[in-house]
């Protein structure tokens, strides 16, 4: 583990042509070493500043005629909110002033694409301004056949209605064999990149997420990554990179690992991901976001030096990781968030969805910060 990186490999990330055998030797280079050298690349990239997009979740039901091994918040009879339930949320969230909806559920057994067209189409009615993040390539995939419709069709109607990007969720790990084993009934690997890449071509943006820490192997993690990469060499479609540690806890997979004594990751191994995610990465996308929600506050903070530079959202209403496990809460506000950034050294911005500027109001500034995330 006290291994220097080889100056071939460094230039090879320079230049955006880290190969597999590139990460998988990063996996065994001396901790700092790694860490440093993917805190360089962050700062030629995105600078000192540190974004984050105001936005709430909206989950309209739990009820999921999926099987994922992993999923704590999965029912069988949760009901559906209504359109107007939902758009009570979206109110609230406009509100706050956030400048983003994420809309995601389960999937339904007979709901088709007029469902979530319908969603977007109520949201965008009233405000037209509101960024809709929404229903992840699995939901879209699930909607296209339950309606009789192609991918691209479907992708294409939900455009016309209104919908701006897509998450990059339901990705877990892109590798069938770990699909096997997670989460047998979803699509595969050559399925999700396919609803990504129709989804850029339709001119729908998405980001793209790893969920690692459960059965995969240091290769399939490393492999996964590249993956990513080349759809973006290929559509340029994704805003960000979200590297996402699986939550053992109220699900079967997770049940499973620690009957064996396997719990989640380490802090240690989440950080390598975050910094092993940017070098492979650079020169494609540019943004690798640390989840507070997952990580916890004091990690993200540290992972703002391992080569993430975004934090994502305020998210105002978490439920799946926290059914999960996850205990770090469901909404954080945006002073806590850059009271966080500053106390990491670097500086917030407030960014839409796509990574522009959003308006700061300067109630929003903590002050300056000294010392270790002191305020004064």
């Amino acid at each position: 583990m006290n291994k220097r990186i080889p100056e071939d490999l460094i230039e090879r990330a320079y230049q955006g042509k880290s190969t597999k055998e590139d990460g998988l030797l990063l996996l065994e280079v001396h901790l700092f070493e790694l860490f440093r050298f993917a805190d360089e690349l962050r700062s030629l990239t995105a600078g000192d500043t540190v974004t984050y997009v105001v936005n709430r979740n909206i989950n309209f039901t739990s009820r999921c005629v999926g099987t994922c091994g992993f999923c704590a918040f999965r029912t069988n009879n949760g009901r559906v909110l209504s359109i107007e339930e939902i758009m009570e949320k979206v109110r609230e969230a406009e509100v706050a002033k956030a400048t983003e909806v994420c809309i995601q559920g389960g999937l339904l057994p007979d709901v088709g694409m007029d469902f979530y067209q319908g969603i977007v189409e109520a949201i965008k009615a009233e405000f037209p301004e509101m960024h809709i993040h929404a229903f992840s390539p699995m939901e879209v995939y699930h909607a296209s056949r339950i309606s009789g419709i192609k991918v691209n069709e479907a992708l294409s109607r939900l455009k016309r209605s209104g919908l701006d990007t897509m998450p990059g969720t339901a990705a877990e790990i892109l590798s069938d064999r770990v699909r096997k084993i997670i989460c047998p009934s979803k699509l595969r690997t050559a399925e999700w990149i396919e609803v990504v890449t129709q989804a850029h071509a339709a001119g729908i943006p998405t980001n793209a997420t790893m969920m690692y820490g459960h059965v995969e192997t240091p290769e399939e993690r490393i492999k996964h990554i590249l993956t990513i990469r080349e759809i973006q060499k290929e559509t340029g479609g994704i805003t960000e990179f979200v590297p996402l540690p699986f939550m053992p806890y109220n699900n079967t997979i997770g049940e499973k690992m620690i009957r064996e004594g396997r719990y989640s990751t380490p802090g240690l191994e989440d950080l390598k991901i975050y910094a092993i995610s940017r070098i492979l990465l650079h020169e494609y996308v540019d943004n690798i976001q640390a989840s507070w929600i997952k990580l916890g506050k004091k990690l993200s903070q540290f992972a703002l030096h391992c080569g993430a530079n975004d934090l994502g959202g305020t998210l105002m209403e978490e439920s799946i990781s926290r059914l999960a496990g996850a205990s770090n809460g469901e909404s954080i506000s945006v002073e806590e968030l850059e009271w966080m950034i500053y106390g990491a050294g670097r500086i917030p911005k407030e960014r839409t969805t796509l990574y522009r500027g959003a308006h700061k109001l300067a109630s929003r500034n903590p002050g300056r910060i000294t010392g270790c995330g002191a305020s004064e």
